[in-house]
């Protein structure tokens, strides 16, 4: 079996990130997702640049393919990456972490909302954020149980496989 000159660390983080992306196929409450934890944890995990950004944007490529694209995809995608460059910085996953990636997520992907469906107005833009604050809550909860399954499933493996 080819190995692609992936190093076994590597392997692995790539195989937590594209399962993370496929429970997005499994029924969920609505926005109890990986996506944020899936870019925080690449950005913090991945050494080499090119994956931390390639292999979650190929997973979400990969579960949107099923799901379908959107309107505000560009927007989700956006949010994605700018998550995985504050995990890149920040080097740790932490509640902190978390918490500002789901708000970053919610507001990069809420702007793209009001900008594609609401009027360009004060007035649309309050509407938009405030009919998505009860999502918020449930996407909050999807960030930290994925963050944390991936954190310390990822650490399990490291001591398993013998990385660190």
């Amino acid at each position: 079996m080819p190995t692609f000159g992936f190093s076994k660390k590597e392997k692995i983080l790539i195989s937590f990130v594209l399962v993370a992306a496929l429970t997005r196929l499994l029924p969920h409450p609505p926005n109890f997702a990986p996506i944020t934890a899936m870019a925080l944890f690449s950005g913090v995990f991945f050494e080499k640049k090119i994956l931390r950004f390639l292999v979650p944007l190929v997973a979400m490529l990969i579960s949107d393919l099923f799901l379908g694209f959107y309107a505000i995809s560009v927007f989700v995608y956006l949010s994605f990456y700018l998550i995985t460059i504050m995990g890149s910085r920040i080097k740790k996953v932490h509640i902190g972490a978390v918490l500002m990636g789901s708000t970053m997520f919610f507001v990069v992907s809420n702007l793209g909302v009001w900008l594609l469906h609401y009027p360009l107005t004060v007035e649309g833009l309050l509407t938009c954020f405030t009919l998505a604050i009860p999502f918020f809550g449930s996407a909050i909860l999807g960030d930290l149980f994925y963050s944390i399954v991936l954190v310390y499933g990822f650490k399990a493996a490291e001591k398993r496989f013998q990385l660190a």
